[in-house]
């Protein structure tokens, strides 16, 4: 799961956009955290139109969207693929490395 931060860049898709037509998604800013699967976006039209959603569903992993009619928003693949690798290599280390914790000196 990638956490959501102000700033981070994602794909909206709305009635207009859904993927079921074929449209391309609009992209977007997280302007606000409501948490790992809510945030409320501000972006662009294919026309180059400002919007802005509060409280749009963001997709995590193997999410489905509650509603297309009301829009969500999903990590662009690029994203995806890096928190991937990312924790691809964490899994790594963590078996190639173990953690050796002190042992407590009994008293």
């Amino acid at each position: 799961m990638i956490s959501p931060t102000i700033g981070r860049v994602v794909l909206f898709y709305d009635s207009y956009t859904s993927k079921e037509n074929g449209a391309q998604p609009w992209p977007a800013l997280v302007c606000h955290v409501w948490g790992d699967r809510c945030v409320n976006i501000a972006g662009f039209t294919s026309g180059g139109m400002f919007f802005s959603r509060s409280s749009v569903q963001l997709l995590q992993d193997e999410d489905e969207p509650a509603s297309a009619a009301s829009g969500f928003a999903e990590w662009m693949p690029y994203q995806k693929g890096q928190a991937a690798k990312a924790e691809a290599l964490e899994q790594q280390l963590a078996t190639t490395n173990p953690v050796v914790t002190p042992t407590s000196a009994a008293a």
